[in-house]
């Protein structure tokens, strides 16, 4: 296969999409990036503003405003634009108003011969990953969405402030859709190689089972807190749009909880929800099946339920 330059087109140049170029460009996560806007002027001034501070980064970056066509050769296309609910507006009326933004920037992006892994961030992103790999035709394992990857740091982030550990060796994941459905199965959450729950049990009281619940509370709640006090939320998503390309472009076979297509796995199909995945340099190689309990697969089975039944009601 031709190696390709680590290369990323990003479309939409709004809070979001700038924040995951501001990161790529401080931790020199790629080589090359293209912004696309519908607003074009608007992609010139932040590739100016971002290439300005390319003396102070240590990168050697290429940062340009370009078109379509520039993802002939891109490893990577991220897709971070899309339209605002209006007011009144009913989810599915602007799920479909987003399905021809996305018929836009796709029909051009596959025109010009891409076939490098697409990577939505988009709400509803779960929708939006699907909506991309149906207009696409792309396998859907080279369509992938930011999916719970975010939702899961805040939860490590909690879990380890709770028990005063590094996040990173906590072993914990948030599931299924990317928004009020999502769980954390509790059953598969571990500090180091020890259950959450059995942790709790062994110390005597300092550390409850009843706050974990309380835990995936706030991490569920965790955006809405930052939208009422800052109107949106773009750091985290970019930050973890980073981790994923980072995942792509050393071909690192890391387990992260990305928006794939589940094909039978936990009994469920065609239905794009947020699962344990194994990220490389070809998307996702494989989803990683955890042992759920009855509870816990019930809980993800309404979850995709609900995202099945929103996508086909688009009516692509």
């Amino acid at each position: 296969m031709e190696k390709k330059p680590r290369k990323i087109v990003l479309v939409g140049t709004g809070f979001v999409g700038m924040s995951f170029a501001y990161a790529l460009l401080n931790q020199n996560a790629c080589q090359e990036l293209v912004l696309i806007d519908i607003d074009t002027k608007r992609a010139m001034g932040e590739a100016m503003d971002l290439n300005h501070g390319l003396a102070f980064s240590g990168s050697h970056m290429k940062i340009y405003s370009g078109n379509y066509s520039d993802c002939a050769n891109a490893e990577v296309v991220a897709i971070c634009a899309g339209v605002a609910q209006k007011p009144g507006e009913s989810r599915l009326d602007l799920l479909q108003r987003n399905a021809e933004v996305f018929r836009s920037i796709v029909g051009p992006t596959m025109e010009s011969g891409f076939s490098g892994v697409f990577l939505i961030a988009t709400n509803p992103v779960d929708i939006m990953t699907h909506v991309t790999q149906k207009l696409s035709g792309m396998d859907p394992r080279r369509v992938i969405g930011t999916g719970t990857t975010l939702d899961t740091a805040r939860l490590r982030y909690m879990l380890g402030d709770y028990f005063s550990v590094d996040p990173r060796n906590i072993h914990a994941y948030v599931m299924g859709e990317h928004g009020d459905s999502e769980f954390v199965p509790w059953s598969q959450a571990l500090l180091a190689t020890k259950p959450v729950m059995t942790h709790c049990t062994d110390t005597g009281g300092k550390y409850c089972g009843g706050d974990m619940e309380k835990i995936s509370e706030e991490v569920k709640s965790a955006a809405q807190k930052i939208i009422e006090a800052k109107k949106a939320t773009y750091y985290g998503i970019g930050m973890s749009m980073v981790r994923i390309v980072r995942a792509i472009f050393g071909n690192e076979n890391s387990i992260l909880t990305v928006s794939a297509m589940l094909n039978g796995e936990y009994g469920e199909s065609n239905v794009y929800a947020g699962v344990p995945s194994v990220v490389n340099r070809n998307g996702v190689r494989e989803i990683v099946e955890l042992s759920l309990n009855e509870e816990e697969r019930a809980k993800l089975h309404y979850s995709c339920e609900l995202l099945r039944n929103l996508f086909n009601d688009i009516g692509l």
